[in-house]
């Protein structure tokens, strides 16, 4: 609940930047000469290309809780199995250990949605987080396929 929480506070705080950002914008481009008009126009695309990344991040995040949801109602969520440090962090040979694991599942069902959103966990306990997203994408992808009847949905 904190993160998302966190998340929020976060995601307004960015979308007042983007409208303040954005308003900046639009004055330089009513001061009408060719420099504030140019320079206004750049200032507007930012605002834009944020908002378009807040959307993608924010529909993506929904969708992992909602596969999460998913998976723990059927008692499918990954055990963390993990080793800790003294500090609590996870244990780097501990975090390959059970990603070799997770690896080998999604190899063995490559169509199963629940095996990649494993394997995203995985990913990410072993602080690959650009390879966890894709696994994480993957799994939305094979899971919504398998809603609307064009993948396989198989435990």
């Amino acid at each position: 609940m904190r993160a998302k929480l966190t998340y929020l506070t976060l995601a307004v705080l960015l979308v007042f930047y983007f409208l303040l950002v954005g308003s900046r914008g639009v004055l330089l481009i009513q001061q009408g000469t060719p420099v504030t008009v140019a320079f206004g126009a750049a200032v507007l695309v930012l605002p834009l290309i944020g908002i378009w990344f807040l959307w993608h991040t924010t529909r993506f995040a929904r969708n992992a809780g909602r596969l999460a949801r998913e998976l723990e109602a059927e008692g499918g969520l990954p055990v963390d199995e993990l080793r800790r440090t003294p500090s609590g962090r996870i244990d780097r040979e501990s975090a390959d250990e059970v990603f070799a694991k997770r690896k080998a599942e999604a190899e063995r069902d490559p169509a199963n949605w629940r095996s990649w959103f494993r394997l995203a966990v995985a990913y990410h306990d072993a602080r690959d987080t650009p390879r966890a997203r894709k696994a994480m994408q993957h799994a939305i992808s094979l899971h919504d396929g398998a809603r609307d009847g064009h993948g396989s949905g198989t435990r």
